[in-house]
This record gives C-alpha cells, sequence and structure tokens, in this order.
C-alpha cells in the first residue's frame, strides 16, 4: 500500500476507533446539495459523514478492531462517525429523515461498540427517544419515589394540623357563644 493510502488508512482507523457509533450508507443517487444538507444535519448533532473507498473502510476497521464488516463494504459508501459525546440515535434518526425525504442514503450497516447493527436495528435505534431524554426519564423515575414517599410521611402530620385547627376554630367559635 502506498504512503498516502496508508496514512488516510490511519486517519480513518483514529476517527473509527475514537466514535462510539459507525454508520454505513449507500449514497449512490444522491446530489451535491442532498449530501451537503446531510452533512450540515450530522454536524448539529456532533456527528460527521464522509465519503471513503471500500478497500481504505476495510483496512482502517482491522485497524480499529471494529467487528467483521465486509458485507457492507459494496458500492458506494459513505460512513458517519461521532464525537466522543454523540448520540447514535440522533444520527440515525437524521439518515432515517433523508431516507423518507429522498428515498437515499440507504443504510447498509452499523456498529455500536462491538455490536454490529443490520439496516432494521439502526432503524429501531432511531425510533429511541434522544439521550437527554431517556437521562430526564430516568431522572423521574428515580425522583417519583420519592416524592411519593414524602407525600405519604407527611400526610399524617398534615391531618393532625388539620384536626388541630379545627378544634381550635370551634373551641373559638363555641367562646363567643359563651361569653353572649
Amino acid at each position: 500500500m502506498r504512503s498516502e493510502k496508508k496514512l488516510i488508512v490511519s486517519e480513518l482507523s483514529k476517527q473509527v476507533g475514537a466514535s462510539p457509533f459507525v454508520l454505513m450508507a449507500e449514497y449512490k443517487g444522491m446530489t451535491v446539495t442532498q449530501f451537503s444538507n446531510l452533512r450540515k444535519k450530522l454536524r448539529g448533532v456532533q456527528a460527521e459523514c464522509h465519503v471513503v473507498k471500500n478497500s481504505l473502510l476495510r483496512h482502517a476497521a482491522k485497524e480499529a478492531g471494529l467487528p467483521e464488516i465486509e458485507t457492507a463494504l459494496t458500492g458506494m459508501t459513505a460512513v458517519v462517525t461521532g464525537g466522543a459525546k454523540a448520540d447514535i440515535s440522533a444520527a440515525a434518526k437524521i439518515l432515517k429523515q433523508f431516507v423518507k425525504d429522498f428515498e437515499k442514503p440507504k443504510v447498509k450497516l452499523g456498529v455500536m461498540g462491538q455490536t454490529v447493527l443490520k439496516p432494521e436495528q439502526v432503524a429501531a435505534v432511531a425510533d429511541l427517544p434522544s439521550l437527554d431524554v431517556m437521562r430526564s426519564m430516568l431522572i423521574g423515575l428515580i425522583q417519583s419515589p420519592a416524592t411519593k414517599l414524602a407525600v405519604v410521611l407527611g400526610a399524617p402530620a398534615a391531618q393532625l394540623a388539620r384536626v388541630i385547627k379545627a378544634r381550635a376554630d370551634k373551641e373559638g367559635a363555641a367562646a363567643p357563644a359563651a361569653a353572649a
């Protein structure tokens, strides 16, 4: 392999290895404007899309320690990778919306950690709520029992306070009547 290609493979390997996910799609038939729009939307969720030669991606994936992706390396391949805090769900949502709008790019395969995702599984990930929404749902579930516990523990004290107030109001109303 020539030194230029080795450099490209090395850089691609670093990028693929550092990403929490890798999505591969066939971009054939997309216009330059559509592809630019896709890249812009992906940048908004801390993801990048690059067109790479299948042979270079094959070498980079091996170097990065990715599982077997050979089945996806046919045709024209665009690789979507994310930054350290990127959310696979957000990137998959953008790809799914593009497929819905333009019938392109067709998702070939996804990799999350050491798990290979089929196109249907990538579509299922796209249907999941974002990581921030899932975190807030989890916090709500954790807080819910504590809130209910506080209400239950506070109920007897509140009831006792209401009984004492009612008794005081009753005695206060009875005292002026007795004075007359």
